[in-house]
Order: C-alpha cells, then structure tokens, then sequence
C-alpha cells in the first residue's frame, strides 16, 4: 500500500464493529478503511512496529474509565508517532437475534467494562444474568454467527446493525458524559506523510522524567505558562526500580507554534529523557447521542 491509494489499514484491539473500528471508519472518514483485529494492546503495537504500512489506532482514556497507563507505556517503547486523535462519545445498545424480545432475554454478555457501564439499567432487570465477554462487538458476533436465542449483548449500534441484530433498548449506559479519546499512531516514515503540516498542529503529546530535586514540576509548568502553553493533561508513573521518582506524560496544547518550540527548547534542559510523542491537531469533544 502506498499512501496515495485510497485504501488505509488501521490495527484496532478487537473485532470489526467494535469502538476501535468504528472510532478509525469516522477518523478516517472519506477514505476506504481496512480494520485488522487483534486480541491485544501490546499485539496491536507490535502489528504497526513490524509493518511500517500499517496505522494503529488506540484509546487512551475514557471520562469514567481514566487513563490507559497501559498504552501510555506501550506508546513510550515504541518507535511510534502519534498523528492524530479522535474522541468518540461511548454508547450502548442491547441487541438479540431478529424477533427477540425483551422478555426472552435470559443472559447478556459483554466486556465487562461495559456491563459495568450499563448496571444500572440491567439491574432492573434481574432475570438476564450478565456474562463477561472479551468483547462487545465479538459478543453481538458470537450470538448471530451461533443463532444464540435468549442471549443479547450489550455492544454499540454499529455493530448490532453490522452483524444484523435487532436493537431491543438503546442508550442504556448509566453515565452519558460517557467518551473515549483514541490516537491514531503510526510509523515515523509513514508519519510523515500522514502527519498534519508542522504550521498547523496546536497540541503535542510529551513524555519526560525529572530530577529528584524540589520544584523540579513546578519549574516545568512556570515555564509552559510563561509561553502561553495550555497544560491540557498531565499523567504520572513510577519508574520501575527507581525509589520515588516518576515519568510524566503530558498533552499541551497552543495556538503559537513558534512559541511552543520556543518552550520545548526552554525546558529540555530541565529534564531527562525528554520525548515527544507525536504533534497534531486538536478535536473538541463530540456531542452528546441523542436518547
């Protein structure tokens, strides 16, 4: 594939219709998207570090789940760039075979992150016993393929109409302020070709570790202020065998470019192991489904 074609393969963390695939189909909107599944996170990371053709789309965190640190330190190994971001508000909808109704349903399945999203409304229904899953979309695939009637899953409207289920309630998670915000990563060659123009990004995404000395953060954000750089989010980790001291993963976002080089170039010299993880565009929060 070359990036001329219209065809893009993007690696996703699950099975075709799950958030992943929907999220890389509306960030890539326009173009023919190709969706390649894999069990995991660290599986998925691996696919795009060993075929520079491909792109990688992850989720970084949700408003109710937190932060991926998992993926922030997958991100961190990788000799991957960040492009992109998409933010995608999470919703989701019970499906069963055609004809089923409500009454029918003896079991629900899903990944277990989204039962727990959606207990309130399925304790309110104590006859579905609610089964863990590997996934949302592999669980609406799973009862179509297997004509599992009495069974329903809990997953997205895409993929209840992608595997050709009936949709029985939607709108059925407790929290509606509930979004994932997903980076779209890449190989460094083909990152340069994809990336936004370097005139045109506003938001970075940096990872560095500190001194162990008073003030060291405080330095930082003085500094990131001074120039006019908005500190949009700020995570810490330990570091694995080294008593008290942290790495930081950090989004800024500006509207000066200059001058958020100008900042990088001011604070380099106060960290370790400084790195940035990608430089793109900004996208607002979606608004919310309607119910």
């Amino acid at each position: 594939m070359t990036v001329s074609d219209n065809t893009i393969r993007v690696a996703i963390q699950g099975v075709e219709g799950c958030f992943h695939d929907a999220a890389a189909r509306e960030f890539f909107s326009g173009r023919d998207v190709e969706t390649i599944g894999f069990d995991t996170f660290p599986a998925l990371f691996e696919a795009v570090h060993d075929d520079a053709s491909l792109t990688g789309i992850v989720a970084i965190e949700n408003t109710i789940a937190g932060s991926l640190m998992g993926n922030h330190e997958l991100l961190r190994d990788s000799n991957l760039r960040i492009i992109g971001e998409h933010k995608k508000r999470i919703s989701h909808v019970l499906c069963a075979l055609p004809g089923t109704r409500l009454e029918d349903v003896v079991e629900v399945q899903s990944h277990p992150m989204a039962l727990m999203q959606c207990e309130q409304w399925l304790r309110r229904h104590p006859s579905m016993k609610m089964v863990e899953a590997f996934d949302t979309a592999g669980s609406a695939r799973d009862i179509a393929a297997k004509g599992l009637t009495g069974h329903a899953a809990v997953c997205g409207r895409y993929a209840a109409e992608l595997y050709g289920l009936d949709i029985l309630a939607e709108g059925i998670e407790t929290n509606k302020r509930n979004f994932t915000r997903f980076l779209i990563v890449c190989d460094p060659l083909l990152a340069d070709e994809l990336s936004p123009n370097h005139l045109d990004v506003d938001k970075a995404s940096l990872m560095f570790t500190l001194p162990h000395t008073k003030g060291a953060l405080a330095g930082i954000l003085a500094i990131l202020a001074f120039y006019g750089i908005d500190l949009s989010k700020i995570q810490s980790a330990p570091i694995v065998g080294r008593q008290w001291e942290y790495r930081f993963y950090a989004d800024v976002t500006f509207d000066n470019v200059v001058r958020y080089r100008q900042a990088l170039d001011a604070i380099r010299p106060l960290t370790n192991d400084f790195k940035i993880l990608g430089e793109y565009r900004s996208v607002g929060d979606p608004l919310p489904a309607r119910q």
